[in-house]
């Protein structure tokens, strides 16, 4: 006969990369790119020696690894679930009207930004680390840009559906603004005062009706 405890089973241990890559990530928030040290980031990730060099053996690697990371970690802040409906028609007299649509957009995206601010300021520090790096090493150019375009992709797509009939335009000055906002609140004049999440509706929603306005 099984007799049943009843606790809790614990949670399995992440994934060995993915701790690599996490200290990765912390490193770079806490220290800058001068902290990031394969034998750093081993310390961190409480690893033996030269657990980072098996998984990323140069620099650049290790690099590329935390870029990967930090995109798989920035595509959770906001599930799918939580992504606004694309409207099937937006013309006169559909279900879903224009405002409705710049609604749903301003709501997402706000609610992006808030837990960006609010629960995930490390990482933008880290992402920002690395954006500069990429500046200056092509290869990681290259990744870093393929990471963003999981973001940028879907801008356009939402914004097509809200309505927007030059959706790449518009969402380059959508994702401009979003950047803008988290620069601030994270790292500029703005750190200490960082909107709420009615604040950043509000602003999501103005910005969203001057474009889409016909």
């Amino acid at each position: 006969m099984t007799v049943r405890s009843g606790r809790t089973p614990a949670p399995a241990p992440a994934p060995r990369h993915e701790l690599i890559a996490d200290a990765a990530l912390e490193l770079l928030a806490e220290r800058g790119m001068r902290g990031l040290t394969h034998r750093a980031v081993d310390e961190a990730a409480g690893l033996p020696q030269g657990s980072t060099s098996n998984l990323a053996r140069t620099r650049a690697a290790l690099l590329e690894t935390a870029v990967r990371r930090l995109a798989e970690r920035e595509a959770a802040v906001l599930t799918p679930g939580e992504m606004p409906a694309a409207p099937a028609d937006l013309t006169e007299g559909a279900g879903s009207t224009a405002d409705e649509a710049v609604a749903a957009v301003a709501d997402a995206l706000s609610l992006a930004l808030h837990r960006y601010l609010s629960r995930h300021r490390q990482l933008l520090i880290a992402r920002y680390e690395l954006a500069l790096e990429a500046t200056r090493r092509p290869e990681l150019r290259a990744v870093y840009d393929r990471a963003g375009r999981a973001f940028r992709e879907p801008m356009v797509a939402m914004l097509a559906a809200a309505g927007s009939a030059e959706p790449e335009r518009h969402a380059l000055s959508m994702v401009a603004w979003c950047d803008g906002v988290l620069f601030s609140c994270t790292a500029g004049q703005f750190h200490a005062a960082a909107p709420g999440r009615a604040a950043l509706r509000t602003s999501c929603a103005e910005l969203l009706t001057g474009m889409l306005r016909r």
